[in-house]
């Protein structure tokens, strides 16, 4: 009787395991393809937009016979070839978001559109690899929020903080009320900071008056140690 328990409870056990795996499994899948999707949106978002915008700034110049047409264009095939390659880097699985990249990246897509971009501040080269990541995300996600919301002219993006915090603010003018409200919601700030989440970090969105929107992002910087002390010694 006593071993028929046993092995009930055994089997029972292991069942229950089995099912606990398979849950695991199940949402390690959900949440690949959450990243996969949420970088594919990071890469096409921000390409798009300018591509979109070039291509509308040169009808009027090919309507007219006009030769900045062509600049354009050709503006428009660099960047697609670009996404073309960073799509194929998020496929195989190997793009990280690099600071220094991404701010890069930002500044010459934003004076493609016609915006001028200027960039104040650290460069960031020594913070750590998963804060660097985060922070370049956010620079992708806040270009591209640029490019679609309002009519802006000009656009800021400093980088600073304190030795134990780095703090990121992308602000742009252009930006109304109705525009303000918009780049304010949906999923993409969602998406940053649910990334942030992961380091302590926090993320401000939202008008700074006199027609500007600002996006502000700070992480805590881990420190290393210097070694035990006293207690732990």
């Amino acid at each position: 009787m006593l071993t028929s328990r046993c092995s009930a409870w055994m089997l029972d056990v292991m069942w229950k395991l089995r099912e606990a795996r398979d849950v695991q499994a199940r949402l390690a899948v959900a949440e690949e393809r959450r990243r996969f999707g949420r970088d594919m949106h990071d890469v096409l978002g921000r390409n798009l937009a300018v591509i979109a915008l070039k291509s509308e700034l040169a009808v009027e110049p090919a309507q007219r016979g006009r030769p900045q047409a062509v600049d354009q264009m050709v503006e428009v095939q660099r960047i697609a070839r670009a996404s073309q390659q960073e799509i194929r880097d998020v496929v195989r699985g190997y793009r990280e978001a690099d600071l220094r990249t991404e701010l890069t990246g930002a500044q010459s897509v934003l004076r493609a559109a016609g915006i001028e971009c200027g960039i104040e501040g650290d460069s960031g080269a020594e913070l750590p690899t998963p804060v660097q990541s985060a922070l370049g995300r956010v620079v992708r996600e806040a270009a591209t929020n640029v490019l679609r919301h309002g009519d802006p002219r000009r656009c800021t993006i400093r980088l600073g903080g304190t030795t134990d915090t780095v703090v990121l603010d992308v602000e742009n003018d252009g930006a109304g009320a109705a525009v303000a409200t918009a780049g304010a919601g949906g999923s993409g700030p969602a998406g940053l900071q649910e990334r942030l989440d992961t380091l302590d970090g926090s993320l401000d969105v939202g008008p700074a008056g006199n027609g500007l929107f600002r996006l502000t992002a700070t992480i805590a910087v881990p420190q290393p140690r210097t070694g035990p002390s006293k207690e732990e010694r």
